[in-house]
């Protein structure tokens, strides 16, 4: 079955406004709903638009990259594990609004979950990008990326 184009839809009028929680829950529930497929290599947003799966770095730099394209700030990609004993990689967004963080993760979840609703035990981070500049985590423990 297709899925309807493009992935992730919103007016032109969001560019410079402070983006809202419920846009971008819509974005991950958009993205969320697109089957899972583990892919070595990473794709663009617009190669994840029109394949008929996509992999936990696809889904989370469509949303990165789509929240970065409509103002959003304090905006971190983010490469961990879900939990200390995942025996691969995941990747999600972070993103902190009105002193909240917030994990964005398109690929397990359909919202937006604040970090202090989230066990200590989930998403460790490794590496986080925001825009040019990288981040290593700097305990293995930490709950989210701070940079």
């Amino acid at each position: 079955m297709a899925r309807i184009q493009p992935v992730l839809n919103t007016s032109a009028s969001v560019q410079h406004a402070v983006l809202s929680l419920s846009l971008v829950n819509q974005w991950i529930g958009e993205l969320r709903a697109i089957p899972y497929s583990f892919s070595m290599g990473w794709k663009t947003p617009n190669e994840i638009a029109h394949a008929p799966a996509a992999d936990c770095k696809g889904k989370a730099v469509a949303l990165y990259q789509r929240m970065r394209e409509n103002g959003a700030r304090n905006l971190r990609l983010v490469i961990g594990k879900r939990t200390p004993v995942s025996r691969s990689t995941h990747t999600w967004v972070e993103w902190t609004s009105a002193s909240v963080t917030f994990i964005l993760d398109p690929t397990i979840n359909w919202a937006a979950q604040a970090v202090n609703e989230i066990p200590e035990n989930s998403y460790v981070p490794y590496y986080a990008y925001a825009g040019n500049r990288r981040y290593r985590a700097a305990a293995a423990t930490s709950l989210y990326a701070r940079l």
